[in-house]
């Protein structure tokens, strides 16, 4: 198994130039990517009781998956020159079957690798990541067969794609920090509230629950238009990179075989 270090600010730079180049908006298909989700979760904070909200989030979380794989897939079209136009966005509603399955599997795969302890979940998160862009790029691969797929091609990279996802995280915080202050607020009165018999307020910083959660959405989009697109760019380049260097994935070849391999090696390196 071959793999190497991956120049991450050579990547974010390569991808902003590719991001000025693309001939569809980056930004504009970022506000439509995110618009639609914080649409779908104020439809969903709507309904807060009974079998229909159980029902709808459930719905809203199959939806936002494949929004994200029409986004990645717009992604893998700038990186390839091509012209992606908005309705990518939706193409993932073409495999619609293997995306659910795929998702329920992956979240499942992580769940009893978490009950060992918190790292094996966080490992295994990483040792299947891949398997999405895999059945991206190739609707057409088994949901197991993508998943074996990503086992091979992370081999060596987890510790950098983690390196990685840190060098984001400002950018998470700050698009969350408003939603964090606001829970962190409603969890303050709740307690209050069971131990004193303070009533919970309804409105805080003078709105509606229901506003505040559409006013912090509006800030998350505004944050995600200057990082998601060239975090979602770098993910790719990383995961082009581990395709080339293990041989697995689509158009990839299969590595050279190293003259120091098998019963070539000198005496004492094999």
């Amino acid at each position: 198994m071959m793999f190497e270090h991956i120049d991450r600010q050579k990547c974010k730079w390569e991808a902003a130039e590719l991001l000025r180049e693309a001939q569809v908006s980056p930004k504009a298909m970022t506000a439509l990517y995110m618009g639609l989700l914080i649409v779908l979760e104020l439809i969903s904070s709507l309904v807060d009781t009974g079998f229909f909200s159980i029902f709808l989030s459930i719905l809203v979380s199959l939806i936002s998956t494949v929004l994200a794989s029409g986004f990645a897939l717009y992604c893998m079209a700038i990186r390839r020159g091509e012209r992606a136009e908005f309705l990518t966005l939706f193409d993932g509603f073409s495999f619609v079957g293997k995306l659910i399955l795929l998702d329920i599997l992956f979240s499942l795969f992580v769940f009893l690798w978490s009950l060992l302890f918190v790292i094996p979940g966080v490992i295994a998160a990483y040792r299947y990541g891949f398997a999405f862009y895999n059945l991206y790029e190739d609707p057409d691969l088994g949901v197991m067969e993508a998943l074996e797929m990503s086992k091979r091609q992370t081999l060596g990279y987890k510790s950098q794609l983690f390196v990685l996802d840190l060098s984001y995280i400002g950018w998470g915080l700050l698009a969350s920090f408003p939603t964090l202050l606001l829970i962190f607020q409603i969890n303050r009165d709740l307690t209050m509230s069971v131990l004193y018999g303070i009533p919970v307020p309804s409105a805080y910083f003078g709105l509606p629950i229901f506003i505040l959660n559409a006013v912090f959405g509006l800030w998350q989009l505004l944050v995600a238009l200057f990082y998601v697109p060239n975090c979602t760019c770098v993910k790719l380049a990383y995961f082009e990179t581990a395709k080339r260097t293990s041989g697995v994935g689509q158009g990839a070849e299969p590595p050279q075989a190293s003259p120091w391999d098998g019963w070539n090696a000198p005496d004492g390196l094999s």
